[in-house]
């Protein structure tokens, strides 16, 4: 019997000063376009790292941008990439009621990686769509 060895260099977690970094970020990129927004980072495992919601942000926004950060770490894609495939005939038609917790096919959701390693995700909610991503994106 052999074995292989394989060699898995870590990656460092996402820590609650990165994501706050990156929620003063998608903030302030969002705050120059004139847009009160929500922005939520999660971890790896899915659990709330760092969110704000500005003060004139739509009330919904805290649980739009909550969902997109957690469909985009989920299926480590952005939502912006998925919404086609959630539409009738997608290959993902069923799969935004399919689990307990909703995923939200709207763009403004990223994965966060580090060296190639899936570490957590941002969302972004409360603007355009469009906004909502390049907030994200920005952060």
């Amino acid at each position: 019997m052999s074995r292989t060895a394989t060699s898995r260099t870590a990656v460092a977690p996402l820590t609650t000063e990165d994501a706050e970094l990156l929620v003063a970020a998608a903030r302030n990129t969002a705050e120059q376009a004139g847009t009160s927004v929500s922005v939520a980072v999660l971890d790896a495992g899915g659990h709330l790292l760092a969110f704000r919601r500005d003060d004139r942000a739509v009330l919904i926004s805290g649980e739009t941008s909550i969902r997109k950060a957690f469909t985009a770490l989920q299926l480590n894609a952005p939502t912006a990439d998925l919404v086609d495939a959630v539409q009738p005939g997608g290959p993902f038609h069923t799969l935004p009621t399919a689990l307990d917790r909703p995923l939200l096919f709207i763009a403004g959701g990223l994965p966060v990686h580090r060296e190639g390693r899936l570490i957590g995700a941002i969302g972004v909610g409360g603007g355009t769509p469009a906004q909502d991503h390049t907030f994200a994106t920005t952060a």
